[in-house]
C-alpha cells in the first residue's frame, strides 16, 4: 500500500507567501480564524487550553508560545490585542531585516493590522486577511499607503540594485517630487506613484550595472541565466571570481540573475551552490539529453565534453535551456584553470522554479515517540520545508497539522526499503522529502538503511541528494525520563529481533552485556511469532545480576494509553511485554526510591557516594582546623 494522498506538487512552491499559524486566545477567536485558515494551505490554528479549543495546536503560555513562532520565523497572525502582541514579541525584537512578518486581527474581524515585518509578508498577509473579512487593512507603511507598491520588496522575478537609497527616495516622494521611469515594468507603472516626463526622481529597469542614488532608484528584471561548469571539488572562490569578472566585463547587474543553471551530474558540486547562494538565487540542473539538445545554438561545442557527460557543452548548453527557445547567448563559454560560465538573456522574466530540477533534499526525520510536545524544533521547521513526506501511515498521521497540505507516500509496517527507495527516488527528482521515523531515526530506523542503500549504489543520482538526519527523542530517553534516572551510568541496547540479525549474534551481546553489568535497553522485545527471546534473554541477564534487579516497562510513551511499569528481573515474562514496550533493565548497582503515592523512581548510581566521600572529609578537617 503506498502512492501520493493530497497535493499538486506544482503548488509548492518555496518563494511564495510563507502560510501563517492563527493564534487564538478565545473561542470567538477561534471561530473566526477556523474559517480564515480554513482557505489558507499551510496554515494553523493554535489555540489557548482550556479557552480555545479544540484546534490544531494547543498551548498554555500565551508568551512562551508566542516567542517560540517568532524566533523559529513563523509568520503570526494572533487574534487578540495589538498590545499582547507587542509587548510579549518586544523583547526579542532587533533586525528588522530578518523577523517574521506579525499582525493583529481583531476577534470580531473588525480589523487587520500588521504590527512587524511589513515587507516580509506582514502586509500582503494583513491585505489578504482584509479582502476576505471585506474590510479595509490598517497597512501603516507610508510608502504602501500613499503609492500602492513597496518599493524595497519588489515582486517576485525582480531585485532594486541600491537598497540602501531606498529611505531618501520614498522620502523625497512623499514629500512631493515626481518620478520618471527609464525602462518597462508594468508592477511599477500601474501603481500610484507620481510620475512625471521631468521628474527629479528616477526609477531605472536595467540588467546592466548601475549604482543609482537617493534620487534614483534601479530595479534589475531577473532575465539572466548563468550557466555554469565546472571540475569536480573546484575552488568555489575560482567559479565566483570568474562569474564576477565576466559579469563586469559585460556590465551586467548580478542582480538580474534568476538562477545558476548546469548538468545534473553537478548537482551535489560544492562550488555551484556556493555561487548560487553568493547570488541569492536557486540552483537549477538539466539532465544531459536536454542540454544535448541546445547543440545547434552552442557558439563553442565540444567533441570531449560529449564524450564526458554525454552533451556537447554544459555551461553554454544549460543556460541557452534555461532561457527558452527566444533566449540569447549573450556570453559565449569563458573558462578558468577549472571552471566555465555562460550567460543568456530570456525574453521576460525567467521563473527558476520551473526550469530545470532543484537539486533535492532528503530528511531522515525523527518524531520521538509520537508526543509533540517531544518534538525537537528541527523537526518542525525541517517538515514545514518538505513537499512530501514518506512513512509508515501512523508515523505521518502523528504529525498532525504538520502534515497538511503535504504529498503524503504512505507505506506499510515491513515495507521499509520500498519506502526508503521512495523518498530517495523523490529527493532525486528534485523535490524535498522528509523520511518520517518514530523515536530517533538513528536507533533501529531508517537512518542506517539509507546511507546503506546509498553504500550499494543502485542509482547514481541518489548520491547527488543533499542529506541530513534530524534527530528525535528515542524510546529508551522516553522511558529512562519518566521513571528517573535508569541510564545514568553505562548502557547499551539490544533489539531481540532475530529477523535482520542471527540469533547467535544477539545471544554473543546479551552475554557481553551481561558480564560488563550494563544497563541494557531491548528493542523489539517480543512479537506475535516471537516469543522465545525475551524469556532467554532474561535468562541471560539473570546470571549476572540479582533477581530483584528493577526493569522498567515504557508502553505506549507519549501516546495515548502511556503506561509505565516496574518490576523485578526475576518478574519479567514475555506475556508483560508487546511490540509497542521498550524494556530496561537496570544493571547490578540499579536502584529504586519509594515515593509517596506508592510508585517509585529507579536510577542507576555513577559513583558520585565515593567520589564526594574524601572531599567531605576535608572538608569537615579543614573546619576543625579553622576553628
Amino acid at each position: 500500500m503506498s502512492g501520493p494522498k493530497t497535493l499538486d506538487p506544482k503548488t509548492l512552491d518555496p518563494k511564495t507567501l510563507e502560510a501563517p499559524a492563527f493564534i487564538a486566545l478565545t473561542a470567538k477567536g477561534r471561530d473566526l480564524a477556523e474559517g480564515l485558515s480554513a482557505d489558507w494551505p499551510g496554515s494553523e490554528l493554535h489555540g489557548l487550553a482550556g479557552r480555545a479549543e479544540p484546534v490544531e495546536v494547543s498551548f498554555s503560555s500565551v508568551a512562551e508560545h508566542l516567542r517560540e513562532l517568532f524566533q523559529a520565523g513563523r509568520p503570526i497572525v494572533g487574534l487578540c490585542a495589538a498590545g499582547v502582541l507587542i509587548r510579549t514579541l518586544a523583547p526579542l525584537l532587533g533586525d528588522k531585516h530578518g523577523e517574521p512578518a506579525v499582525v493583529a486581527l481583531a476577534e470580531d474581524g473588525s480589523a487587520v493590522v500588521p504590527l512587524l515585518g511589513g515587507h516580509r509578508g506582514a502586509n500582503e498577509i494583513a491585505r489578504r486577511l482584509a479582502k476576505s473579512l471585506s474590510i479595509e487593512p490598517a497597512v501603516t507603511t507610508a510608502g504602501d499607503r500613499r503609492f500602492s507598491v513597496a518599493l524595497d520588496a519588489p515582486p517576485k522575478g525582480w531585485k532594486l540594485g541600491n537598497p540602501e537609497s531606498y529611505k531618501a527616495f520614498v522620502a523625497a516622494a512623499l514629500a512631493g517630487e515626481k518620478i520618471r521611469v527609464e525602462g518597462s515594468a508594468a508592477w511599477i507603472t500601474d501603481s500610484d506613484l507620481p510620475f512625471a516626463d521631468d521628474g527629479k526622481l528616477t526609477i531605472r529597469i536595467t540588467e546592466q550595472q548601475a549604482a543609482g542614488s537617493d534620487s534614483e532608484l534601479v530595479f534589475h528584471p531577473q532575465v539572466l541565466a548563468l550557466g555554469v561548469g565546472c571540475e569536480r571539488n573546484a575552488d568555489p572562490q575560482e567559479l565566483l571570481d570568474l562569474v564576477q569578472r565576466t559579469l563586469a566585463e559585460q556590465g551586467l547587474a548580478a542582480g538580474a540573475v534568476a538562477a545558476v543553471v548546469s548538468i545534473d551530474v553537478k548537482a551535489d558540486e560544492p562550488a555551484v551552490h556556493a555561487l548560487a547562494r553568493a547570488l541569492d538565487v536557486p540552483a537549477r540542473f538539466f539532465p544531459a539529453h536536454v542540454l544535448e539538445e541546445q547543440t545547434p545554438r552552442l557558439a563553442t561545442p565540444s567533441d570531449l565534453v560529449f564524450r564526458e557527460v554525454g552533451c556537447h557543452g554544459v555551461c553554454e548548453g544549460a543556460a541557452l535551456a534555461a532561457a527558452g527557445s527566444a533566449g540569447q547567448l549573450i556570453q559565449p563559454k569563458v573558462k578558468s584553470a577549472r571552471t566555465t560560465c555562460a550567460i543568456t538573456r530570456s525574453a521576460g522574466l525567467i521563473e527558476a522554479n520551473r526550469i530545470g530540477r532543484a537539486r533535492g533534499s532528503l530528511a531522515v526525520v525523527g518524531l520521538g515517540p509520537g508526543n509533540a510536545e517531544w518534538r525537537a524544533p528541527e523537526v518542525e521547521s525541517t517538515v514545514r520545508r518538505a513537499s512530501d513526506l514518506v512513512g509508515y501511515g501512523l508515523y505521518l498521521d502523528l504529525l498532525g497539522p504538520l502534515a497538511k497540505n503535504k504529498i503524503r507516500h504512505d507505506y506499510a509496517l515491513g515495507e521499509e526499503e520500498t519506502r526508503v527507495r521512495a523518498a530517495l527516488e523523490l529527493a532525486a527528482e528534485g523535490r524535498d522529502v522528509a523520511l518520517i521515523c518514530s523515536g530517533d531515526p538513528g536507533i533501529y530506523a531508517m537512518a542506517a538503511l539509507v546511507y546503506e542503500l546509498l553504500d550499494r549504489a543502485d542509482n547514481p543520482a541518489w548520491l547527488r541528494v543533499e542529506q541530513k538526519v534530524v534527530p528525535g527523542i528515542s524510546a529508551l530517553q522516553a522511558a529512562a525520563a519518566r521513571i528517573g534516572a535508569p541510564l545514568g551510568h553505562d548502557f547499551c541496547a539490544i533489539s531481540l529481533s532475530d529477523l535482520l540479525t542471527p540469533w547467535e549474534a544477539i545471544e554473543r551481546r546479551l552475554k557481553a552485556a551481561a558480564e560488563g553489568d550494563f544497563v541494557v535497553a531491548f528493542y523489539n522485545p517480543v512479537s506475535r511469532r516471537r516469543t522465545t527471546q525475551l524469556a532467554r534473554a532474561v535468562e541471560i541477564l539473570s546470571a549476572h545480576r540479582p533477581a530483584d534487579t528493577p526493569v522498567v516497562l515504557g508502553r505506549n510513551l507519549g501516546r495515548p494509553g502511556e503506561s509505565v511499569t516496574v518490576l523485578d528481573l526475576a518478574d519479567l515474562t514475555p506475556d508483560r511485554v508487546d511490540m509497542l514496550t521498550v524494556v530496561l533493565v537496570g544493571a547490578s548497582t540499579t536502584r529504586k526510591i519509594a515515593r509517596a503515592d506508592g510508585g517509585c523512581w529507579v536510577y542507576t548510581p555513577r559513583g558520585y557516594a565515593r567520589k564526594m566521600a574524601p572531599l567531605e572529609k576535608t572538608e569537615i578537617k579543614a573546619t576543625g582546623d579553622a576553628a
